[in-house]
């Protein structure tokens, strides 16, 4: 019996060799992946309304150079660098052509609903604020700071997995991390009470 990783090579492998004219095999490799795709493009550009664009582009630029693909490293590695040259494209387009984001409240017809079981008002809007001055701090670091954190704390990837996503090594990868942190805990000392 083949192990899951082994299994996922041989995935990806048949997925990508058969051509781009074979929908369902389109279909399959983005419904697998669509998730880890938007959510690193969606945790690097903040709620840009660019991520649908952008996680469709991706799965063109998969398609495009699925030729090229050598199954040296995990597909998703492959994946997120692509991931990461066409995030890193737009935040420095955004920067020469910034625009001001849309703000879409929740709609008229939603009842928000009581429940017991839910924090108080109170706490739930301390812990968005919390949450909304993480997302804050983590859009004002470094390109290649932010996408280091994007991967191992959302996306949960290994230290390897971040330095062939980013090309660098692992003490490198490290060392971005810690760099990272250090930034974060400095911008949130006021509410981490320090």
């Amino acid at each position: 019996m083949r192990s899951v990783a082994a299994q996922e090579k041989a995935f990806h492998r048949r997925l990508i060799a058969r051509p781009i004219q074979n929908r369902p095999h389109r279909e399959q490799l983005i419904e697998r992946h669509q998730a880890l795709v938007a959510g690193t493009v969606a945790r690097m550009l903040g709620s840009n309304s660019d991520v649908e664009d952008i996680a469709q582009q991706v799965f063109i630029r998969v398609w495009k150079s699925a030729g090229r693909y050598v199954a040296r490293a995990k597909f998703t590695t492959w994946l997120l660098k692509i991931t990461r040259n066409l995030v890193f494209n737009e935040m420095r387009r955004a920067k020469r052509h910034p625009h001001l984001p849309v703000q879409i409240g929740p709609e008229a017809d939603e009842i928000p609903l009581k429940d017991e079981a839910t924090a108080t008002p109170d706490a739930t809007l301390l812990q968005a604020e919390l949450q909304a001055a993480i997302e804050k701090a983590i859009t004002l670091l470094p390109e290649t700071q932010r996408m280091a954190i994007v991967l191992r704390r959302y996306e949960e990837l290994s230290y390897e997995e971040i330095a062939d996503v980013l090309d660098l090594s692992v003490p490198a990868v490290k060392s971005l991390l810690f760099r990272a942190r250090t930034e974060l805990r400095e911008r949130l000392k006021d509410y981490l009470g320090r």
